[in-house]
């Protein structure tokens, strides 16, 4: 999983609200069961006026430029609500997308970027909508910045907002470990622990 540390990136202003799964990635468009292939997807029956030819719509934000390169999407409330697919995330990634910023998340979706290695930011309303007002005005110049250490979100000139983010889930995007990865670190101690606890209870570890 890639580190996320600081970003500077064009941001893609998608700002309609409880945007669900199912519009992220259709269930027609997971014909797999790999994380790979599924960018193509992503958004088909509002990115594609056909989405079976998939012939674009020309007034869909990521079919444009250069908000088709967004790495940081701009969404509004309940964003990645409705049924748990990972496929939604998965198809993000794999587009290029490392962060979502929106007013609140589905549950679940937010869970599921932070092991996928996208992060998912919370800020209130007013501060999105002030980010996409100023995004849309000249989207190649007006880049937003964020700082996982420092939890800051920049980008019209002297506006820092700060979001709030769980330290187990911070310290995964920092260092790019998925839960697994995360676990092994105390991989000494859980060895000390085993030690001491086959002394206690040998018969367990028969």
């Amino acid at each position: 999983m890639e580190k996320f540390t600081t970003l500077t990136a064009v941001a893609a202003p998608l700002m309609r609200v409880n945007i669900d799964t199912d519009v992220i990635i259709p269930s027609k468009e997971m014909k797999g069961v790999t994380k790979t292939g599924l960018s193509v997807g992503m958004f088909a029956n509002w990115r594609y006026s056909d989405p079976v030819a998939r012939v674009e719509n020309p007034d869909f934000v990521l079919n444009k430029e250069p908000t088709r390169h967004a790495k940081i999407l701009l969404a509004g409330a309940n964003f990645g609500c409705g049924s748990s697919r990972e496929h939604a995330v998965w198809a993000m990634a794999e587009y290029g997308f490392r962060a979502v910023i929106a007013p609140s998340f589905g549950a679940i979706y937010y869970g599921n970027c932070v092991v996928n290695g996208i992060l998912p930011v919370v800020l209130p309303d007013t501060a999105v909508e002030a980010l996409a007002k100023w995004t849309e005005a000249d989207p190649a110049k007006n880049l937003i910045t964020i700082d996982l250490p420092q939890q800051t979100v920049s980008g019209p000139p002297a506006t820092l907002h700060r979001f709030e983010i769980g330290t187990a889930d911070k310290e995964m995007l920092i260092e790019g470990l998925d839960p697994i990865g995360l676990t092994l670190k105390r991989e000494p101690q859980i060895a000390a622990f085993e030690a001491k606890d086959r002394e206690r209870r040998p018969w367990v570890y028969l």
